[in-house]
């Protein structure tokens, strides 16, 4: 699990937007399905049901990554300010 994809499954998971996502991070659309996408192949399992309305959904292996992924990005940050302020 690289933390690139970590951080578009976790804009994913909040927005239920590829699309939304996408803007949010300053990505293209088709960059961030393929981030999921390898992210998906990583962990062994999809992470979201995609509805042909564009719309789409956590599954329950989505759901259950989400606070590690939430966890994951917030020590990352915090060891990056801390670093920061010790330089």
């Amino acid at each position: 699990m690289d933390l690139q994809r970590l951080r578009a499954f976790r804009e994913v998971a909040r927005e239920l937007s590829f699309t939304r996502a996408a803007r949010n991070l300053h990505y293209s659309q088709p960059t961030i399905t393929a981030q999921i996408k390898g992210l998906e192949e990583s962990v062994g399992t999809p992470l979201f049901v995609r509805r042909g309305n564009r719309a789409v959904e956590l599954t329950g292996a989505g759901a259950r990554l989400c606070p590690y992924a939430d966890q994951i990005l917030g020590l990352v940050d915090a060891a990056r300010a801390e670093l920061r302020l010790g330089a």
